[in-house]
């Protein structure tokens, strides 16, 4: 616990420096061409400590979901987990949507914008396409597991991930050494991400300055009644999360929320979800739960549980529809929130899959696309709000799951296992020293 409060405190003063040093930037240089290619610059260590999450996250969710998989032993177990999982994912989602559709039903966010709108002819340049059933599952299974690594489709080296160590457990004894080298695997990939975070406040400065330097705090301002009251939508599904692990753990779900205040702030500050994995997946380690779990149900949330996208999805296209004086019926709105539902799901690794699902949704109702161009500006905001939403979701869906599976350690039980581990990470610095010494 001690290692983690630096970090931490070091990532909210490196947030706090990042707006200062962005808006000194984008005052001193008012010319947009010049202050974009000064965030470029800025924006180059976040850059690269971003594709460095990406360089470990495919063979990190790899190697600790086959070896979970290959510890169950059986694959009902597998299953039994999985379906838990899934139905945690789908309510979960369908809560967040329904949550964003109520509230902006009532904050009416979109009338009376005060904005000239964009010509509904004009175009986003998002690619979009219609949703279907055979893309989603053709999309899950993957034609080379190398591949699927390659691109860091998560939600397809899953699925290799369940086979392999479904396979692997079938093999029983003469699969342990495969197992042994996997394991060792996924020990090395948890070395060298904690390598990777101790630059993450560098990465969270840069992000912070680059943003503030581009847009400046003005748009903040323009945008300040949208943003706000998605902000206090988000307040409102975290407090609904949290109440909802409490049902299931208690009072115990508060230490969670203390354990992943890490991996929160760095997804929030880089807007990435896939930076706060491999800490997410520690602070669960911390708080008890069983690894082979935790590394199963964590990659699913992954792909099927963004809850912070999925309430943005529906503020987003009913201020859209309110900006456009577009009245939407609440059967129309349910099935909007249903369509969303299916779409979200089959656009997962998609590159700023919340903006193409909203487009996609947005020609399904004829409400003009060119809406989106009224949100792009602040996207990158809202996109901080989101990815830490995603990261507080999984995390609690993952506990809830390992509470229900009896895989949830007591706290006594995962305060002794944290001391050891810590005993044996202050044996390998030594071991280090010493040798280098």
């Amino acid at each position: 616990m001690k290692k983690k409060r630096p970090l931490t405190l070091y990532i909210l003063i490196a947030m706090i420096l990042g707006i200062a040093v962005g808006y000194g930037c984008n005052t001193a240089f008012p010319d947009a061409k010049l202050s974009a290619q000064i965030a470029g610059n800025i924006s180059i260590v976040t850059d690269v400590f971003l594709r460095l999450i990406k360089m470990i996250i495919a063979l990190l969710v790899f190697s600790t979901l086959t070896v979970g998989i290959a510890h169950m032993g059986d694959g009902k177990t597998a299953g039994r987990i999985g379906l838990k999982a899934m139905c945690w994912f789908v309510v979960a989602s369908l809560v967040s949507l329904a949550l964003g559709m109520v509230l902006s039903n009532l904050m009416q966010l979109g009338t009376n914008l005060g904005l000239p709108l964009p010509d509904v002819h004009a175009s986003t340049n998002l690619k979009t396409a219609a949703f279907t059933l055979k893309d989603f599952f053709t999309h899950l299974v993957p034609k080379s597991p190398i591949e699927a690594m390659a691109n860091n489709e998560i939600l397809q080296v899953l699925v290799f991930s369940i086979f392999f160590g479904g396979a692997l457990a079938g093999l029983g004894e003469s699969g342990k050494t495969l197992t042994a080298v996997v394991d060792q695997l996924a020990q090395v990939m948890l070395r060298i991400t904690g390598t990777i975070m101790n630059l993450a406040p560098l990465a969270v400065f840069a992000a912070m300055a680059s943003v503030i330097t581009t847009h400046g705090l003005g748009v903040l301002v323009t945008f300040a009644k949208f943003m706000g009251g998605f902000y206090v939508g988000l307040l409102c599904l975290w407090a609904l999360l949290i109440g909802a692990g409490f049902v299931v753990i208690g009072p115990r779900i508060f230490k969670l929320v203390g354990l992943i205040r890490e991996p929160f702030l760095l997804a929030f500050s880089t807007a990435s979800s896939e930076a706060a994995y491999p800490k997410l997946l520690t602070a669960l380690d911390q708080f008890g739960v069983d690894r082979k779990i935790s590394s199963f149900v964590l990659p699913m949330g992954y792909s099927f549980n963004l809850d912070g996208s999925m309430m943005y999805c529906t503020f987003a296209v009913l201020f859209i529809a309110q900006a456009y004086g577009i009245d939407l019926s609440i059967g129309t709105q349910i099935t909007m929130l249903l369509l969303l539902m299916l779409t979200s799901k089959g656009m997962a690794g998609v590159p700023r899959a919340s903006l193409v699902v909203i487009a996609a949704t947005l020609n399904q109702f004829n409400i003009p696309e060119a809406g989106l161009l009224l949100l792009m500006g602040v996207d990158q905001f809202l996109d901080m709000g989101r990815s830490a939403t995603n990261a507080v979701g999984n995390a609690v869906a993952t506990a809830v799951v390992a509470k229900w599976e009896g895989g949830l350690a007591t706290e006594e039980e995962a305060a002794a296992a944290n001391a050891a581990n810590q005993n044996t990470e202050s044996h390998w610095g030594e071991a280090d020293h010493a040798s280098k010494a």
